[in-house]
């Protein structure tokens, strides 16, 4: 008859179970462990995420703040120029003879 012997282990985080049979098969069961792990690099991940996210959101607004402000400006060229052209044409007008 064949003998077997079982020996079980835990430490709180993992748990081995040893399982000897008489004719030299030794069967080893290991389960737990890892959880830890897993959230842990899970955290990290989410943290990356929002790292990322807040300094794209901040690019953007920066660019959104140059681009008005370029387009204020433009306008204001424009409106430059206009004044300078009514300046000029009434410039012309006293300079004609009637």
């Amino acid at each position: 008859m064949a003998t077997e012997r079982v020996t079980e282990t835990e430490d709180g985080v993992v748990r081995e179970r040893v399982i000897e049979r008489g004719g030299g098969t030794t069967v080893v069961e290991r389960g737990g462990g890892g959880g830890f792990a897993g959230v842990l690099i899970a955290v990290a991940v989410i943290a990356m995420v929002a790292v990322a996210g807040f300094f794209l959101i901040n690019q953007n607004r920066r660019e959104n703040t140059e681009t008005a402000a370029v387009s204020q400006v433009a306008e204001s060229a424009s409106d430059a120029a206009k004044s300078v052209g009514n300046a000029a044409d009434a410039a012309a007008e006293n300079i004609r003879p009637r």
